[in-house]
Protein backbone atom coordinates (compact mmCIF):
# COMPACT_ATOMS: atom_id res chain seq x y z
CA UNK A 1 0.00 0.00 0.00
CA UNK A 2 0.97 3.74 -0.67
CA UNK A 3 1.90 5.33 2.69
CA UNK A 4 -1.22 7.47 2.40
CA UNK A 5 -3.73 4.50 2.36
CA UNK A 6 -1.80 2.22 4.52
CA UNK A 7 -4.52 0.25 6.60
CA UNK A 8 -3.49 -2.95 8.45
CA UNK A 9 -6.20 -4.90 8.13
CA UNK A 10 -7.22 -8.83 6.57
CA UNK A 11 -7.25 -8.62 2.56
CA UNK A 12 -10.56 -10.68 2.13
CA UNK A 13 -10.07 -10.78 -1.62
CA UNK A 14 -8.47 -9.89 -4.45
CA UNK A 15 -9.37 -9.25 -8.56
CA UNK A 16 -7.96 -8.64 -11.42
CA UNK A 17 -8.37 -7.43 -15.12
CA UNK A 18 -8.49 -10.07 -17.74
CA UNK A 19 -5.70 -7.98 -19.56
CA UNK A 20 -3.96 -7.69 -16.49
CA UNK A 21 -0.48 -8.25 -18.45
CA UNK A 22 -0.95 -5.23 -20.35
CA UNK A 23 -3.00 -2.87 -18.03
CA UNK A 24 -1.65 -3.96 -14.87
CA UNK A 25 -5.03 -3.25 -13.09
CA UNK A 26 -6.30 -5.26 -9.20
CA UNK A 27 -8.49 -4.65 -6.59
CA UNK A 28 -8.18 -5.76 -2.81
CA UNK A 29 -10.98 -5.50 -1.06
CA UNK A 30 -10.35 -5.25 2.95
CA UNK A 31 -12.38 -3.56 6.47
CA UNK A 32 -10.73 -0.48 5.51
CA UNK A 33 -12.37 -0.08 1.76
CA UNK A 34 -11.67 -1.20 -2.16
CA UNK A 35 -8.43 -0.22 -3.16
CA UNK A 36 -7.19 -0.10 -6.71
CA UNK A 37 -4.02 -1.28 -8.11
CA UNK A 38 -2.73 0.04 -11.95
CA UNK A 39 0.83 -1.21 -11.89
CA UNK A 40 0.27 -4.93 -10.66
CA UNK A 41 -0.22 -4.78 -6.87
CA UNK A 42 3.18 -2.12 -6.53
CA UNK A 43 1.22 0.89 -5.45
CA UNK A 44 -2.29 1.34 -3.95
CA UNK A 45 -5.42 3.94 -3.81
CA UNK A 46 -8.43 3.87 -2.30
CA UNK A 47 -11.22 3.43 -5.16
CA UNK A 48 -13.74 4.89 -2.88
CA UNK A 49 -11.77 8.03 -2.85
CA UNK A 50 -14.50 10.02 -5.34
CA UNK A 51 -17.23 9.08 -2.70
CA UNK A 52 -15.86 11.05 0.13
CA UNK A 53 -16.62 8.92 2.90
CA UNK A 54 -16.65 10.57 6.69
CA UNK A 55 -14.55 6.76 7.18
CA UNK A 56 -13.88 3.47 6.30
CA UNK A 57 -16.45 1.33 4.47
CA UNK A 58 -15.96 -2.25 5.24
CA UNK A 59 -15.57 -4.40 1.66
CA UNK A 60 -15.47 -8.32 1.83
CA UNK A 61 -15.81 -9.35 -1.91
CA UNK A 62 -15.15 -7.85 -5.85
CA UNK A 63 -16.23 -8.98 -9.08
CA UNK A 64 -15.42 -8.20 -12.00
CA UNK A 65 -18.00 -8.13 -15.41
CA UNK A 66 -16.57 -11.04 -17.81
CA UNK A 67 -16.74 -8.53 -20.48
CA UNK A 68 -14.74 -6.18 -17.67
CA UNK A 69 -12.39 -5.10 -21.51
CA UNK A 70 -15.40 -3.62 -22.92
CA UNK A 71 -17.71 -2.13 -20.40
CA UNK A 72 -14.96 -1.69 -17.30
CA UNK A 73 -17.65 -2.74 -15.01
CA UNK A 74 -17.34 -4.07 -11.71
CA UNK A 75 -19.12 -4.95 -8.40
CA UNK A 76 -17.93 -4.05 -4.59
CA UNK A 77 -19.51 -6.03 -1.90
CA UNK A 78 -19.77 -3.68 1.30
CA UNK A 79 -22.01 -3.26 4.48
CA UNK A 80 -24.94 -2.36 3.71
CA UNK A 81 -25.58 -2.70 -0.24
CA UNK A 82 -23.50 -3.23 -3.18
CA UNK A 83 -21.45 -0.30 -5.30
CA UNK A 84 -21.14 -0.73 -9.05
CA UNK A 85 -18.52 0.82 -11.04
CA UNK A 86 -18.42 1.27 -14.90
CA UNK A 87 -15.14 2.67 -15.19
CA UNK A 88 -12.80 0.36 -13.90
CA UNK A 89 -13.22 1.42 -10.33
CA UNK A 90 -12.61 5.25 -10.33
CA UNK A 91 -16.10 6.43 -9.86
CA UNK A 92 -19.14 4.06 -8.04
CA UNK A 93 -23.10 3.87 -8.02
CA UNK A 94 -24.39 2.78 -4.89
CA UNK A 95 -27.42 0.26 -4.44
CA UNK A 96 -28.75 -0.42 -1.13
CA UNK A 97 -30.22 -3.43 0.12
CA UNK A 98 -33.54 -4.00 1.56
CA UNK A 99 -33.28 -2.99 5.68
CA UNK A 100 -31.98 -3.97 7.64
CA UNK A 101 -28.82 -3.13 5.94
CA UNK A 102 -26.97 -6.57 5.67
CA UNK A 103 -23.13 -7.42 4.93
CA UNK A 104 -22.08 -8.85 1.82
CA UNK A 105 -19.86 -11.06 2.10
CA UNK A 106 -19.45 -12.63 -1.70
CA UNK A 107 -20.71 -11.88 -5.13
CA UNK A 108 -20.94 -13.87 -8.61
CA UNK A 109 -21.62 -12.64 -11.72
CA UNK A 110 -23.58 -14.11 -14.31
CA UNK A 111 -21.36 -15.14 -17.40
CA UNK A 112 -23.94 -13.80 -20.15
CA UNK A 113 -23.96 -10.69 -17.71
CA UNK A 114 -23.69 -8.20 -21.33
CA UNK A 115 -27.35 -10.22 -22.14
CA UNK A 116 -29.27 -10.69 -18.98
CA UNK A 117 -27.29 -7.96 -16.22
CA UNK A 118 -27.56 -10.98 -13.91
CA UNK A 119 -25.88 -10.94 -10.25
CA UNK A 120 -26.13 -12.11 -6.66
CA UNK A 121 -24.89 -11.41 -3.75
CA UNK A 122 -24.64 -13.12 -0.46
CA UNK A 123 -24.87 -12.02 2.92
CA UNK A 124 -24.06 -13.24 6.92
CA UNK A 125 -27.41 -13.26 8.07
CA UNK A 126 -29.64 -12.17 5.22
CA UNK A 127 -29.36 -15.01 2.86
CA UNK A 128 -28.98 -14.12 -1.31
CA UNK A 129 -29.90 -11.04 -3.02
CA UNK A 130 -30.17 -10.75 -7.05
CA UNK A 131 -30.23 -8.22 -9.52
CA UNK A 132 -31.48 -8.88 -12.77
CA UNK A 133 -30.36 -5.20 -14.24
CA UNK A 134 -26.85 -4.65 -13.58
CA UNK A 135 -26.83 -4.10 -10.11
CA UNK A 136 -29.42 -1.08 -9.82
CA UNK A 137 -32.33 -2.69 -7.92
CA UNK A 138 -31.70 -6.10 -5.73
CA UNK A 139 -34.26 -7.97 -4.40
CA UNK A 140 -33.97 -11.29 -1.80
CA UNK A 141 -33.92 -14.45 -3.10
CA UNK A 142 -34.23 -17.10 -0.06
CA UNK A 143 -36.49 -19.57 -0.79
CA UNK A 144 -35.69 -22.79 0.89
CA UNK A 145 -32.23 -21.63 1.69
CA UNK A 146 -32.12 -22.71 5.11
CA UNK A 147 -29.49 -21.05 6.54
CA UNK A 148 -29.21 -17.26 5.59
CA UNK A 149 -25.60 -16.91 6.50
CA UNK A 150 -23.53 -17.57 2.79
CA UNK A 151 -19.77 -17.72 2.87
CA UNK A 152 -19.28 -18.41 -0.85
CA UNK A 153 -20.85 -18.30 -4.17
CA UNK A 154 -20.24 -20.21 -7.13
CA UNK A 155 -22.02 -19.95 -10.23
CA UNK A 156 -21.78 -22.57 -13.39
CA UNK A 157 -19.93 -21.86 -16.31
CA UNK A 158 -23.05 -23.05 -17.91
CA UNK A 159 -25.25 -20.63 -16.24
CA UNK A 160 -27.36 -19.55 -19.01
CA UNK A 161 -28.09 -22.84 -20.16
CA UNK A 162 -28.47 -24.88 -16.64
CA UNK A 163 -29.34 -22.15 -14.53
CA UNK A 164 -27.11 -23.39 -11.56
CA UNK A 165 -25.33 -21.37 -8.47
CA UNK A 166 -23.93 -23.24 -5.06
CA UNK A 167 -23.25 -21.16 -2.12
CA UNK A 168 -21.61 -22.51 0.70
CA UNK A 169 -22.61 -21.73 4.47
CA UNK A 170 -22.16 -22.09 8.22
CA UNK A 171 -24.01 -25.56 7.65
CA UNK A 172 -23.52 -26.86 4.13
CA UNK A 173 -24.00 -26.56 1.02
CA UNK A 174 -27.23 -25.04 -1.11
CA UNK A 175 -27.75 -25.44 -5.04
CA UNK A 176 -30.41 -23.70 -7.44
CA UNK A 177 -31.14 -24.84 -10.62
CA UNK A 178 -33.01 -21.57 -11.73
CA UNK A 179 -30.85 -18.83 -11.03
CA UNK A 180 -31.41 -18.56 -7.65
CA UNK A 181 -35.40 -18.61 -7.36
CA UNK A 182 -35.33 -21.47 -4.81
CA UNK A 183 -32.88 -23.53 -3.21
CA UNK A 184 -32.53 -27.19 -2.04
CA UNK A 185 -29.66 -28.57 0.75
CA UNK A 186 -27.50 -30.79 -0.72
CA UNK A 187 -25.57 -33.73 0.75
CA UNK A 188 -22.67 -32.59 1.80
CA UNK A 189 -21.80 -33.75 5.24
CA UNK A 190 -22.54 -31.54 7.91
CA UNK A 191 -19.85 -32.28 10.44
CA UNK A 192 -17.40 -30.78 7.73
CA UNK A 193 -19.18 -26.79 7.70
CA UNK A 194 -18.60 -24.10 7.73
CA UNK A 195 -17.86 -24.13 3.74
CA UNK A 196 -15.67 -20.94 2.92
CA UNK A 197 -14.94 -21.41 -0.33
CA UNK A 198 -16.62 -23.35 -4.19
CA UNK A 199 -14.95 -23.83 -7.22
CA UNK A 200 -16.43 -25.20 -10.32
CA UNK A 201 -14.99 -27.01 -13.15
CA UNK A 202 -15.12 -24.66 -16.47
CA UNK A 203 -16.47 -28.36 -18.03
CA UNK A 204 -19.23 -28.50 -15.09
CA UNK A 205 -22.02 -29.33 -17.55
CA UNK A 206 -20.33 -32.65 -18.89
CA UNK A 207 -18.54 -33.59 -15.53
CA UNK A 208 -20.30 -32.05 -12.56
CA UNK A 209 -16.73 -31.84 -11.00
CA UNK A 210 -17.22 -29.43 -7.98
CA UNK A 211 -15.06 -28.47 -4.98
CA UNK A 212 -15.60 -27.08 -1.23
CA UNK A 213 -13.05 -25.67 1.03
CA UNK A 214 -13.86 -26.01 4.81
CA UNK A 215 -12.99 -24.32 7.90
CA UNK A 216 -11.87 -26.79 10.06
CA UNK A 217 -11.77 -29.86 7.63
CA UNK A 218 -9.91 -29.18 4.62
CA UNK A 219 -11.20 -30.18 0.69
CA UNK A 220 -13.61 -31.94 -0.91
CA UNK A 221 -14.66 -32.89 -4.32
CA UNK A 222 -18.23 -33.79 -6.05
CA UNK A 223 -18.06 -35.33 -9.38
CA UNK A 224 -21.95 -35.72 -9.94
CA UNK A 225 -23.15 -32.18 -9.26
CA UNK A 226 -23.11 -32.82 -5.48
CA UNK A 227 -24.78 -35.74 -5.16
CA UNK A 228 -21.36 -37.19 -2.92
CA UNK A 229 -18.31 -36.13 -2.09
CA UNK A 230 -14.51 -37.19 -1.29
CA UNK A 231 -12.21 -35.82 0.48
CA UNK A 232 -8.73 -35.17 -0.74
CA UNK A 233 -5.34 -34.89 0.50
CA UNK A 234 -6.58 -35.40 4.35
CA UNK A 235 -3.24 -35.34 5.41
CA UNK A 236 -1.75 -32.30 3.12
CA UNK A 237 -4.19 -30.33 3.47
CA UNK A 238 -6.04 -31.09 7.00
CA UNK A 239 -8.16 -27.98 7.89
CA UNK A 240 -9.31 -24.13 6.64
CA UNK A 241 -9.08 -24.12 3.22
CA UNK A 242 -9.63 -20.42 2.08
CA UNK A 243 -9.45 -19.92 -1.51
CA UNK A 244 -9.81 -22.54 -4.60
CA UNK A 245 -8.54 -22.01 -7.84
CA UNK A 246 -8.81 -24.68 -10.89
CA UNK A 247 -6.38 -24.22 -14.01
CA UNK A 248 -8.63 -22.23 -16.41
CA UNK A 249 -8.33 -25.26 -18.85
CA UNK A 250 -9.07 -27.80 -16.07
CA UNK A 251 -9.47 -30.41 -16.05
CA UNK A 252 -7.36 -30.52 -19.41
CA UNK A 253 -4.87 -29.63 -17.34
CA UNK A 254 -5.68 -31.03 -13.60
CA UNK A 255 -3.57 -28.16 -12.05
CA UNK A 256 -5.67 -27.13 -8.52
CA UNK A 257 -4.37 -24.52 -6.15
CA UNK A 258 -5.85 -23.96 -2.98
CA UNK A 259 -4.57 -21.37 -0.03
CA UNK A 260 -4.70 -22.48 3.81
CA UNK A 261 -4.30 -20.14 6.51
CA UNK A 262 -0.37 -20.90 6.43
CA UNK A 263 0.04 -22.47 3.48
CA UNK A 264 -0.22 -22.04 -0.58
CA UNK A 265 -0.38 -25.31 -2.10
CA UNK A 266 -0.65 -26.90 -6.17
CA UNK A 267 -1.79 -30.03 -7.31
CA UNK A 268 -0.85 -31.33 -10.89
CA UNK A 269 -3.14 -34.21 -10.79
CA UNK A 270 -6.34 -33.18 -9.55
CA UNK A 271 -6.15 -32.99 -6.02
CA UNK A 272 -4.20 -36.61 -5.36
CA UNK A 273 -0.50 -34.83 -4.77
CA UNK A 274 0.19 -31.87 -3.53
CA UNK A 275 3.38 -29.58 -3.24
CA UNK A 276 4.07 -26.01 -1.99
CA UNK A 277 3.57 -23.53 -4.71
CA UNK A 278 6.81 -21.73 -3.99
CA UNK A 279 9.50 -21.74 -1.15
CA UNK A 280 9.86 -18.99 1.03
CA UNK A 281 6.42 -17.78 1.12
CA UNK A 282 5.93 -14.90 4.30
CA UNK A 283 3.10 -18.02 5.71
CA UNK A 284 4.14 -16.82 9.10
CA UNK A 285 2.10 -13.27 8.29
CA UNK A 286 -1.31 -15.63 7.61
CA UNK A 287 -2.85 -15.60 4.84
CA UNK A 288 -6.21 -14.42 3.59
CA UNK A 289 -6.82 -14.62 -0.22
CA UNK A 290 -5.10 -15.31 -3.85
CA UNK A 291 -5.74 -14.84 -7.26
CA UNK A 292 -4.02 -16.24 -10.15
CA UNK A 293 -4.20 -13.70 -13.48
CA UNK A 294 -1.45 -15.80 -15.55
CA UNK A 295 -3.09 -19.26 -14.62
CA UNK A 296 -1.35 -21.78 -12.56
CA UNK A 297 1.33 -22.61 -14.85
CA UNK A 298 4.69 -23.42 -12.73
CA UNK A 299 6.35 -19.91 -13.41
CA UNK A 300 2.82 -17.46 -13.29
CA UNK A 301 2.45 -14.59 -11.03
CA UNK A 302 0.14 -14.96 -8.05
CA UNK A 303 -1.17 -11.67 -6.17
CA UNK A 304 -1.40 -13.37 -2.23
CA UNK A 305 -3.66 -11.14 0.46
CA UNK A 306 -2.44 -11.75 3.67
CA UNK A 307 -3.78 -10.94 7.17
CA UNK A 308 -2.15 -8.23 7.81
CA UNK A 309 -3.19 -6.55 4.94
CA UNK A 310 -0.52 -6.68 2.45
CA UNK A 311 -0.68 -7.11 -0.93
CA UNK A 312 2.05 -9.45 -2.21
CA UNK A 313 3.40 -10.74 -5.76
CA UNK A 314 4.43 -14.27 -6.03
Amino acid sequence: MTEETQIQDIVYALATSPDFERDGLCFAARPGGLFRSEDGGHTWQDAYAALEFEGPLPTAAVALSPNFEDDHTLFAGVAGGVLRSTDAGLTWQVASLPSPPPFVSAMAVSPDFARDGTLLAGTLEDGVFRSGDRGAHWAAWNFGLLDLNVLAMAISPHFVQDETIFVGTESGIFRSTNGGRAWREIDFPTDFAPVLCLALSPTYAEDGLLFAGTEECGLFQSSDQGQTWSRLGEETVPDTVNSILLAPDFPTRPDLLVLLGDALLVSRDGGQSWSDWRPGLPTEQGLASVVAPQGLEANALLLLGLVGGQVLQV
